[in-house]
């Protein structure tokens, strides 16, 4: 049954090869101050930040930069980026980049007029936000966390061996994002698959939660179906622009909040993973497939019958004659199969994590309760075991 809820998203979404274009509506809509956030300088070899750089000279904007955003983005990163758009007095933060960049542009706008220190306020005690904060658009050149249409903001301490995100409301949503597709084209594959894995996780993690057989379920079926069809192009065959564009937007679909809708939603697999990634630093989508599998196999007989439905509706699995034990059983096999087909990280040991690292994983781990099973420590302890 679906249960009672709100529903606004109040971002504005420019997509397609001349998606760039929205950026000559939005920019007169804003101050002078444009703090430019991006990247390693990947955006300056392939040319979207010359790109971005002359619109915005085209629209008089003083340009203020922000770049080195690490994949992770660090609370002390974090602290330089306020330090950045206090300097340039910004009056929007431009992200050009994948989602951590949107990630970290979003933490920057909230933090910059917090007079508490801003990972304490919002990563460790996830206080909701008071003061004014400092609009933010995004240029995506990477897809998989959503970020582009999101309140989401996920924020590394690395001291404290956290990787925490914090959910905003939607005052703190992107005003716009540019989606090209032809902007992902550059990415290394190894970015690409963890992108479309982690794309697969929010959809996953929304689907196997409470209020099961509600329109959301449907809605991530077909979701899912396509993820599949496209990923498997685009592994082939990074430039083919449907498959890129499909991608793109699954990606944006699986987290702009529309699927959560009557959905209880689970996310222990986003928890344990970003617990790996306080450790080791690993790229998160690769964290994810990682213990993605023996964290499904383990609580998959709190939820049967909604993972027999998954591994007929989007893996194909004929159930006559069969007990939806062992339905269940062969979806998350043929997930398998197609996970390892598209060069996905399979254990914990490959991304660096050693045994010694163990404790403080299960220490790092947020327990969530939405999903068919709420775990305890023991279990977090069993389930990262068998990912190494």
């Amino acid at each position: 049954m679906l249960g009672n809820f709100t529903y606004c998203n109040p971002t504005k979404l420019y997509f397609g090869k001349d998606a760039l274009n929205g950026l000559n509506e939005e920019l007169p809509k804003y101050g002078k101050n444009v703090l430019l956030v991006y990247g390693g300088g990947s955006i300056k070899k392939n040319g979207i930040y010359d790109k971005v750089v002359a619109i915005l000279k085209a629209n008089g904007k003083n340009i203020y930069e922000d770049g080195g955003v690490m994949p992770n983005p660090t609370s002390e990163k974090l602290k330089d980026g306020v330090a950045r758009a206090k300097a340039a007095n910004a009056d929007l933060i431009l992200a050009v980049g994948g989602g951590s960049v949107c990630d970290y542009a979003k933490a920057v706008s909230v933090s910059v007029n917090c007079n508490d220190d801003a990972w304490e306020k919002y990563f460790i005690r996830f206080d909701d936000v008071a003061c004014d904060i400092v609009p933010v658009g995004c240029v995506l050149t990477m897809v998989g966390t959503g970020s582009e249409m999101n309140g989401g903001s996920v924020i590394t301490n690395h001291a404290q061996k956290l990787k925490v995100g914090h959910v905003f409301g939607e005052n703190v949503f992107p005003k716009f994002s540019i989606l090209n597709p032809e902007f992902t084209f550059t990415l290394p594959k190894y970015q690409m698959v963890s992108g479309i894995y982690d794309i697969m996780s929010h959809i996953l993690e929304q689907y196997f939660s409470g209020n099961d057989d509600n329109t959301s379920d449907y809605l991530m079926e077909g979701l899912l179906r396509s993820l599949i069809h496209s990923a498997d192009i685009a592994v082939n065959d990074p430039t083919d622009y449907e498959a890129r564009s499909n991608i793109m937007w699954i990606a944006t679909w699986a987290l702009n909040t529309l699927v959560a809708k009557g959905k209880t939603t689970d996310w222990m697999v986003h928890m344990l993973g970003q617990s790996v990634g306080a450790h080791t630093d690993a790229t998160h989508g690769m964290t994810l497939a990682a213990v993605s599998l023996p964290y499904y196999r383990y609580i998959m007989p709190y939820g049967v019958v909604k993972f027999a439905r998954y591994a007929v509706n989007v893996w194909g699995v004929n159930a006559d004659g069969k007990s939806a034990t062992a339905v269940a059983e062969e979806g998350l096999t043929a997930m398998e199969a197609w996970m390892k087909k598209i060069g996905l990280v399979m254990n914990l040991t490959d991304l660096g994590a050693t045994q010694d690292m163990l404790d403080g994983m299960v220490k790092s781990t947020f327990v969530k309760d939405g999903g068919y099973k709420v775990l305890n420590e023991n279990e977090i302890r069993q389930i990262l075991k068998a990912s190494f």
